[in-house]
Formats: structure tokens, sequence, C-alpha cells
């Protein structure tokens, strides 16, 4: 394969490391799309490095109005979208939200009903062409919610439920969903804060998502570590009153 990768969050550690990997063989055109696209210039040059042709686009996720307009845009310049990958979402300040309202919503929205509504607009896309992949990142904070989190862990929790649910709906369509949940991620987005148990990195989380993508066959759930699948199943079993002193 040879065609076009859409990157939804053009900044995200992980979704330009999915890009790199998938650049020349599996992408002949990567599509960085994110909020101030003229400011990709590092994140482009290490995707044509691997062997891509590369492209920006301007997109404000949190702007539900922007979601058809781009991947209509996206579609007239390059043609069909084989792998689109929805990198994007912010962790919030759990303490600030636990009092704040706004925050909280925030946090909520991004994580959860955008990600709904924009998985909604490239699962139409795709079914309709016949074909294509979409890679979703969930998170373990979502398989069981936890005290010291609770707020962003919904929001996944939500999230990993829809993407289980669509990815049922679209068996048969020739579309496949790549749902990847990943522990612990140290970059950007965790900086300051200290690593947990079996924790990755954005290269190894991309790693295992282009393992998946590359497999093409069916969908796929994607632990990173594999390991923690392992560990949840004990987890969720945990009684209430431990659960609740779990760090994050």
């Amino acid at each position: 394969m040879s065609g076009t990768v859409l990157v939804l969050g053009g900044r995200s550690e992980i979704g330009v490391a999915v890009a790199e990997r998938l650049a020349g063989t599996d992408a002949g055109t990567v599509v960085l799309a994110a909020r101030r696209p003229d400011e990709l210039d590092d994140e482009c040059a290490r995707v044509r490095r691997a062997g891509a042709e590369v492209d920006t686009a301007g997109f404000d996720a949190d702007d539900l109005s922007t979601h058809a307009p781009l991947l209509d845009d996206v579609a007239a310049r390059h043609g069909r979208i084989d792998v689109a990958v929805v990198a994007f979402g912010i962790l919030g300040d759990q303490d600030r939200a636990e009092t704040d309202p706004a925050h909280a919503a925030a946090i909520v929205h991004t994580d959860y009903l955008v990600q709904v509504h924009l998985l909604t607009e490239l699962a139409q896309r795709m079914r309709a062409q016949g074909s294509g992949t979409i890679v979703v990142y969930s998170s373990v904070a979502g398989v069981r919610v936890r005290r010291a989190n609770y707020v962003y862990g919904s929001a996944k929790a939500g999230l990993d439920g829809f993407a289980s649910g669509l990815a049922d709906a679209l068996h048969g369509s020739g579309v496949r969903l790549v749902l990847i949940r990943p522990g612990f991620v140290i970059g950007r987005m965790t900086e300051g804060m200290s690593p947990a148990p079996m924790s990755s990195t954005p290269e190894q989380v991309a790693d295992a998502t282009v393992a998946a993508v590359r497999r093409g066959r069916g969908n796929a759930d994607v632990w990173v570590p594999w390991r923690l699948q392992l560990l949840f199943a004990v987890l969720r079993l945990l009684p209430r009153a431990v659960w609740r002193r779990m760090p994050r």
C-alpha cells in the first residue's frame, strides 16, 4: 500500500512517530492536521526524511463545524484517505476539574465528544469508499476509572466503548478500526509526572500501532505494553475500597 495517511493531531508525538513508520511503503502522502499548521516544520521534516510526501492542514478539533470541510478538503487534494490516525487529546488538571465545571467539561469535550463526532465523519466516508483504517487512542485510564484522574479516565472510558461499538458496526464494510490502549506514556503530555509501572514511549506506542495497521486483517485491540491486558484482568476484580486509593 502506498496511499494517503491523515494524522489528526499533527503535533502529537505518537501521531508523527506513526507517520514516520508508515512513510514510503505504506504512505505515499502524509497530511499533518493541526491548529497551527504553519508551525509544523520540524514534524514535516521528520516525515519527509522517512520517505513520504507531506502536506499540512488547519484543524481545530474542538470546532465540530470544521471536521467535515477538513476531510472533504483532504480528499479533494489527495484522493481517498487510506489511514486516519486520530491522535489528539488533552490530559487536563484533575484537581482543577474537581472544582471547575468548565474545565471538567472541556476535558470531556476534547477527549470524548469531539472524537465521537470526528470518528462518525470518518466512518461514513470510509464506508462509502469500501476500505480504510481508522486508528483510535484510548487508554488504560478508561478500563477502570480511578479516583486520581477520573475526569480524563471517564472520557477515555466513553471513547473506548464508542470505538469498540463502532468497530463492530464496521465489520464487513471493508473498513478496519485499530483501538490502541496505552498505559502511561512518557512524553510532553505527562512531563513533570512520575512514570507509572509499565510505562512506554511515543515510539513504542507507534511501533505497536503500525504493526497492527500492517496486519491488515479485521479490527484490532492493542494494549501497550501487552502485559497491561493481563494486569487489568486482575485489577478489575479489586474491591472498590482498595481501588479508590490507587495512584494515577
